[in-house]
């Protein structure tokens, strides 16, 4: 496994840098272990319910991998399912037949190429059909191999409220928070930011009175009231 890179950081000021260290100080204390909404039991089944989960929800997902790993939870009972025998299961989830697609042909790849193991190596598994970056980022962050923050809708929009970022791209929402995170909480910062987003720093009409980073928060005037 190639040795992990330090992330460059970005010189901030004291205070700067002491609130967002108090910010993810009380993420820690309020949850320790963050882990991710999608129910999987080996990498395998996570890489396919994170390829699934893109353009829907963890409960969808969940709902229909459910059914599915019963019946296929290794690339041999998928490759046997067969696409045609995949779709039913998947049906109720967005794009459904790309994702058949894609999730047929990682099963014959990593049969073909890896013996049936998922590589857990970036450069292999952003290059497995389905998969991509942002998949690959929440997949070796979850398993606590490689530091990441994947950005989806959640993460872009606290990063900017809490003025974790100014970016206009998730890539380069991505690259400012791995600069200014401080590195203890790197591999749990993506899964913070993602259920506070969720449940509390919600698009519309934030929940700022139960939200327990609020007075650190530079955007909770825009919402007072």
């Amino acid at each position: 496994m190639p040795v992990r890179k330090t992330p460059p950081r970005k010189r901030l000021k004291p205070a700067e840098q002491a609130r967002i260290a108090e910010l993810f100080d009380r993420f820690e204390r309020e949850e320790t272990d963050p882990r991710t909404e999608l129910d999987y039991h080996s990498p395998y089944t996570l890489v396919v319910a994170v390829a699934l989960s893109a353009q829907a929800t963890d409960v969808s997902v969940n709902k229909a991998t459910a059914k599915l790993f019963a019946a296929a939870d290794t690339p041999a009972k998928m490759l046997a399912l067969g696409e045609a025998g995949l779709k039913p299961f998947i049906s109720s989830i967005g794009l459904y037949n790309t994702k058949a697609k894609n999730v047929i042909r990682m099963a014959e790849i990593l049969l073909a190429d890896y013996g049936g193991e998922v590589p857990l190596v970036r450069e292999q598994l952003q290059a497995l059909p389905g998969v991509g970056r942002k998949t690959a980022s929440v997949v070796l962050n979850e398993l606590r191999i490689e530091p990441a923050i994947a950005v989806d809708t959640h993460v872009f929009r606290v990063s900017h409220r809490l003025g974790l970022s100014t970016g206009k791209t998730p890539d380069k929402v991505e690259a400012d928070l791995m600069a200014v995170v401080p590195e203890p909480y790197l591999t749990r910062a993506h899964h913070w930011l993602i259920l506070h987003g969720r449940y509390t720093c919600v698009a519309r009409r934030p929940k700022c009175d139960a939200c327990l980073v609020a007075d650190l928060c530079p955007s909770r005037h825009l919402f007072a009231g």
